[in-house]
């Protein structure tokens, strides 16, 4: 979770290392730390807090140097505080590392580092690991790869890590297993960082070291690329990043969350091109399986999230439209219960916006492993999850730098509309009718997201500073729009800290209700083709109890909006395609509750955007 960046060549390396973390700090923010390198010599700073505390620390200094490594952080073992901030130095002062990921054994290292006479100042697994490599080093008189490789083949864990030797700055080592690690390679210098972001003003052209892999960087020469597990070399395949740097800028937004929410009606239809024409659907995973699509007799959604409320549409999306049996897991559960796969017929999809999540990561090997297949949905090209399924979706969502996901988690919603439409429509579980209505509604949603935008900013603003002020909120939906109120708790608890719980309305009366008075918001998703009847009963419980109506509901909408205190209008359109719609309020509403409380949206407490640990 935590970023790590690097930089070997002929420049300055430590403005490339500072921006690079500004960067990175979606990853991370608990403290923040750089050392850069000069012959037999290195300045290493460190500071607790986000990166501006680390820059204003060093403002006044002079740092010269064209070797570095930094690092912002994400606190595993041990609190966010100087002491445990990276980079972390060996007992000698001669080696540096940075890492991110986490270092299972550590503990049982520790002991033994210290019989052999090493002391700890932080309470890091990290500390541990650039010590073990000393040891190592020392102890067999090696080279510092070769004491790297030696080291990682004792680890248990995750880890992509980047470490100098004091005496040696022309030669960086990096490696990785579980945690993502990105290479920029331009003509006389080496980025490193944990995805491409921080080096496109640099170069395009990146290598993803798949895990198990560690590269030796030495100015001036070729990269050496090589296995850990027994040094065999390996040939580097370089890629050409298709990121615009504007995607990765606030422009006139003040967050990028607000940014990415507007941008929806884009990524969407980004998501659907060159999928969805002409009541067409065409995705090349799905073609090239369709035998396996058309005799699967249950489905596995396997997420964590924002993507496992995804998942959770895509269960009544499939159920529906393919008339498959659907089972939706935690992926942080799915890996520890021994769950049930039968090799034949069975299919598990797994869905991650990074593509490096830990547990989802971790499921899907599970599910290979037992000889499953494996349909990946993510919108980070080369991530782990999209080189190790057997077949997959990108959603062309762009980068997301908002912890909160928003744009990514309806990307993930049309693919799974995509995918549900494409398999219904193989074994013949819709009528043609359907299909086709379907099909051109859908290419209608990035103009009605759009629209939905416009209808709603006034009402979500009255809403927000009506509410910004209470302590809980309630958020109900039915049917397909039961996750939607799961996913819009879940956005208002992570950027604004109100405590918010989504639950199917009709459950409600079974121990909710016991909150419900006066002080009470309630956000209920009120769509006319989704128990709109139910829906107004369970109005009535709450009102009978004083509770405050806040109601998602369709243009021309009558009888709810008469029962609700504030009413949130969106344009019509088919119950399965709603929650594409419905959640957009949702999200504004998290937002600008967040943003009246002075909250930093972007970056909220406690949270990462990719989470590559467990």
């Amino acid at each position: 979770m935590c970023g790590i960046i690097g930089y070997l060549g002929y420049r300055d390396a430590y403005p490339i290392l500072i921006n690079g973390l500004k960067k990175l700090e979606y990853r991370g923010y608990d403290s923040s730390g750089i050392a850069v390198f000069y012959e037999n010599g290195y300045t290493l700073y460190k500071s607790k807090g986000k990166v501006n505390e680390l820059k204003k620390k060093i403002s006044s200094i002079q740092i010269k140097g064209t070797t570095g490594i930094g690092h912002t952080r994400w606190a595993t073992h041990g609190g966010p505080d100087d002491v445990n901030a990276h980079p972390h130095v060996s007992n000698s002062n001669e080696l540096i590392l940075i890492h991110n990921g986490i270092i299972e054994n550590y503990h049982a290292i520790k002991i033994i580092l210290l019989k052999n006479g090493f002391t700890f100042k932080s309470k890091t697994d990290t500390e541990v690991l650039v010590n073990l490599i000393e040891f190592i080093k020392k102890k067999n008189k090696l080279s510092l790869e070769e004491a790297v490789r030696i080291s990682l083949n004792e680890i248990v864990g995750a880890y992509s890590i980047a470490i100098v030797e004091k005496y040696h700055p022309e030669r960086i080592v990096i490696a990785k297993l579980g945690s993502p690690l990105a290479l920029g390679i331009n003509e006389r210098e080496f980025f490193i960082a944990s995805d491409p972001i921080p080096f496109l003003d640099y170069t395009k052209n990146v290598i993803y070291l798949k895990d198990g892999e560690m590269a030796i960087l030495r100015k001036g020469e070729e990269l050496d690329l090589r296995k850990i597990v027994d040094n065999h070399k390996l040939s580097p395949i370089i890629q050409e990043l298709q990121i615009n740097l504007k995607e990765i800028e606030k422009g006139e937004y003040k967050y990028f969350m607000l940014k990415e929410i507007y941008e929806q009606p884009k990524t969407i239809l980004d998501t659907l091109r060159g999928r969805l024409t002409d009541g067409l659907i065409w995705i090349n995973g799905v073609e090239s399986n369709k035998n396996i699509f058309i005799n699967a007799k249950c489905i596995t959604i396997v997420a964590c999230g924002s993507s496992w409320n995804a998942g959770l549409i895509g269960e009544y999306l499939l159920e529906e439209l393919a008339r498959i049996p659907v089972e939706v897991e935690y992926a942080s559960e799915f890996r520890y219960r021994n769950p049930i796969l039968e090799k034949k017929d069975t299919i598990v999809i797994v869905i991650s916006q990074s593509g490096e999540t830990a547990d989802t990561l971790s499921a899907l090997k599970l599910a290979k492993k037992k000889g499953v297949f494996v349909f990946g949905i993510c919108n980070v090209v080369g991530s782990s999850i999209a080189r190790n399924v057997d077949a997959g979706a990108y959603t062309h969502a762009g980068p997301e730098i908002g912890v909160a996901s928003t744009k990514a988690f309806t990307a993930q919603i049309a693919v799974l509309v995509l995918l549900a439409l494409k398999i219904g429509k193989y074994r013949l579980s819709l009528t043609e009718y359907r299909y086709n209505h379907l099909c051109q509604e859908f290419g209608l949603i990035p103009e009605k997201v759009n629209r939905t935008l416009e209808m709603i900013e006034n009402d979500i603003e009255k809403i927000a500073k009506a509410y910004y002020n209470v302590n809980n909120f309630l958020y109900l939906g039915r049917g397909i729009n039961f996750p939607v109120a799961l996913e819009g708790a879940l956005k208002l608890k992570e950027i604004s800290y109100i405590h918010a719980e989504g639950y199917p309305a009709a459950e409600m009366k079974h121990g909710p209700i016991a909150l419900i008075d006066e002080n009470m918001p309630v956000v209920i998703i009120a769509t006319k083709k989704g128990c709109y009847e139910k829906i107004i009963g369970n109005i009535q419980e709450i009102k009978a109890r004083k509770g405050k109506i806040i109601s998602i509901v369709n243009e021309g909408d009558v009888q709810v909006s008469m029962l609700s205190d504030y009413v949130i209008k969106i344009p019509n359109i088919s119950e399965e395609l709603s929650p594409l719609l419905t959640v957009i309020p949702l999200q504004l509403l998290a937002y600008q509750i967040a943003f009246i409380r002075g909250e930093n949206v972007d970056q909220p407490r406690n949270l990462a955007k990719s989470v590559t640990v467990e």
